[in-house]
Parts: C-alpha cells; sequence; structure tokens
C-alpha cells in the first residue's frame, strides 16, 4: 500500500495531460511540447517526472522514477535528521563582567539563537565572588532581556553550586517584533540595571544592595513574562 501511494505522488509519462513542459536538464531548461518530452525520455529508455505541476507550464525532468523516489525520500530523511539536532550552547560569564565582553557574547548567542540551538548562559563564582551572586542573576536576566527578539526563557536564573544558569530556547521564525511600548519598557529597566550597577561599585562591600534586588526584580518580571 505504501509502495503504491508513493507511485502516485508524482505524475509520470502519460499520465501527465499538459500541452507543453518545461523540462528541466543537466544543461539547463527548455519549454517544449509534451509530445517531444515524451519522445526524448523513450530515446533514453527512462521516464518523464512531473516534479513540480503548479509552475507554468509545468516542469518536468527525465530520469528514472524509481531512482527519484529514492533520491526524494533520501532528502527528506536529511532534512528531517537536521532539523532534529538541535544543540545546546553554552555562553559562561563572571560575575563582574564588562561591556565588551557581554556584547561579544551576547553576538554569538543570537547566532546560536538563529541557527535554531538552544542557549545555556551561566555565571560562574570563583571563591568568595559568590556573595556578588544578586550581581549575577542582573547579568542573566539582562542578558534574556537583549535576546528577547530571538529567544524565550526556559528557565530563569538558577544556581547551582558555584553556577547560576539560564536556558534560553529560540523563538520560531516570524515572530512579530516587540512594539513601541514594549521597547519603551526595556528601557526603563535597563535603565534601572544600570543604577543598581553603579550602586554596586559604589558600595563592594554590600553587592547585594536594594538597588541590585530591585534591577533583578524588574528583569526578572520581563522574563517571568517572556517564558514559555
Amino acid at each position: 500500500m505504501k509502495k503504491k501511494e508513493e507511485k502516485l505522488q508524482f505524475r509520470v509519462n502519460g499520465q501527465i495531460h499538459v500541452r507543453e513542459v518545461r523540462l528541466v536538464t543537466d544543461d539547463g531548461a527548455e519549454v517544449m511540447p509534451i509530445k517531444q518530452a515524451l519522445d526524448l525520455a523513450r530515446q533514453q529508455g527512462i521516464d518523464l517526472v512531473e516534479i513540480s505541476p503548479n509552475a507554468q507550464p509545468p516542469v518536468c525532468r527525465i530520469i528514472d522514477y524509481s531512482k527519484f523516489l529514492y533520491q526524494q525520500k533520501k532528502r527528506q530523511k536529511e532534512m528531517k535528521q537536521k532539523q532534529a539536532r538541535v544543540e545546546v550552547k553554552e555562553i559562561r560569564f563572571g560575575p563582574q563582567t564588562d561591556d565588551h565582553d557581554y556584547n561579544f557574547k551576547l553576538k554569538h548567542a543570537k547566532e546560536f539563537l538563529e541557527e535554531g540551538n538552544k542557549v545555556r548562559a551561566y555565571v560562574f563564582f570563583r571563591g568568595r565572588s559568590i556573595l556578588f551572586k544578586e550581581q549575577g542573576e542582573v547579568l542573566l536576566l539582562r542578558f534574556a532581556n537583549d535576546l528577547e527578539e530571538y529567544a524565550k526563557v526556559e528557565q530563569l536564573p538558577k544556581l547551582e553550586g558555584k553556577k547560576m544558569f539560564l536556558f534560553l530556547t529560540p523563538k520560531k521564525q516570524g515572530i512579530v517584533k516587540q512594539s513601541q511600548q514594549k521597547r519603551d519598557r526595556l528601557v526603563a529597566e535597563q535603565s534601572a540595571k544600570e543604577s543598581a550597577k553603579v550602586k554596586a561599585v559604589e558600595s563592594p562591600k554590600t553587592a547585594g544592595t536594594l538597588g541590585d534586588v530591585k534591577g533583578a526584580d524588574a528583569l526578572k518580571q520581563f522574563a517571568e513574562d517572556n517564558q514559555d
């Protein structure tokens, strides 16, 4: 039954009922009467296969039909495997990552997401830097914020040992870009984050300042709103 269905996928030889076709060969393409195309196929001892019936005129190719079906199945299998091969790319930060390094990693994250890969971003706290975990959370939430057009939050920042993880998954193609109102809100949240960063620098011994917490809360609310 399955083989019979495969045979019906494309019209072949006498099943092609049109006045003329566009015959595609290795040398190019030529529009000709269907009778001429059928004669050429018979001369070569193989089939005339209609590969694009909706074109004007329909596009055909002279090829062994069994070989043609095999190539189609192989191509579909390769495409399916490629689509299913989603990788998880890692982006590593320190709690005191500077803007240059941040922007460099942001660019790579965008490329990973555009390729259909997931992104696992994390902040690594070395030694006493664990005291700056609030700054790490602000950084990861800022990261999710900046990638809002490319990804949705799969998991909010979560501390595991000396690492705080954030998981992002790519958005489907064709997602409508954020509205101006949403952009304005993000700008305000970014300003709050920058304010918190300045306060943290001014008071390094109290890294978990109220400013940091407010900045983190604002960005966290944004990430929760966009979490899948």
